[in-house]
C-alpha cells in the first residue's frame, strides 16, 4: 500500500497500443491504474518498467486470452488511505449487477473504462472517473487519460487529453 500524497495515472482501453506519451506520463506516476481492455500483456510489462510504483490492472471485454484473462474483473484497493474500486463497464454497477453500493461500502473513488469517453462526476460522495481511452482513436473521441491526486482526504482528478 502506498501512503502520503500520491499522483496516480489512470488509463483505460489501450487495446494493444501503448503510446509514447503515456509512457512519458508513467515516469512521473506513483502508481498506475488500468481500467481494462489492455489488449496485449506487453502493455503492462512496459508500464512496470517505466515507473517504480505499482501497476494495477483489471481485464476488460477484449482481454480474453492468457495471460490477460487471468486479470481480475474488478479490483478494490487502498492507495494513500483512499479506497478505490476498478471495473471495466460501469453499467454493471449502475444496474446493480454486482450487488454493490460504493458509498455504503466506503469506496471513495470508482474508476471505469469501456466507453472510451472521458467522464468525471460525483455521486453520493463518491468520485466516478472514466479516463477515456489512450488506445486507438475511436470515432471523434479524444485520446485521453487522467491523473488522480490523493492527499489525505483530498481527492482530485485531472483529465488529460493527449495531442496525437
Amino acid at each position: 500500500m502506498l501512503t502520503g500524497a500520491l499522483k496516480v495515472l489512470v488509463i483505460s482501453d489501450t487495446h494493444g497500443l501503448l503510446r509514447p506519451e503515456v509512457v512519458a506520463l508513467a515516469h512521473s506516476a506513483d502508481a498506475i491504474l488500468h481500467a481494462g481492455d489492455v489488449g496485449k500483456p506487453e502493455i503492462l510489462d512496459t508500464l512496470r518498467e517505466a515507473m517504480p510504483g505499482e501497476v494495477h490492472a483489471i481485464r476488460g471485454n477484449v482481454d480474453r486470452t492468457a495471460p490477460l484473462k487471468a486479470l481480475p474483473e474488478t479490483l478494490l484497493l487502498e492507495l494513500g488511505g483512499v479506497w478505490i474500486y476498478l471495473l471495466h463497464d460501469l453499467t454493471q454497477l449502475d444496474r446493480n449487477q454486482l450487488n454493490l453500493v460504493p458509498e455504503v461500502a466506503g469506496m471513495q473513488v470508482v474508476i471505469s473504462g469501456h466507453t472510451h469517453q472521458p467522464k468525471l462526476e460525483g455521486r453520493g460522495g463518491v468520485l466516478y472517473l472514466n479516463p477515456g481511452s489512450v488506445g486507438p482513436r475511436r470515432f471523434r473521441l479524444p485520446v485521453a487519460c487522467a491523473w488522480l491526486h490523493l492527499k489525505g482526504d483530498q481527492i482530485t482528478a485531472e483529465p488529460v487529453t493527449l495531442e496525437v
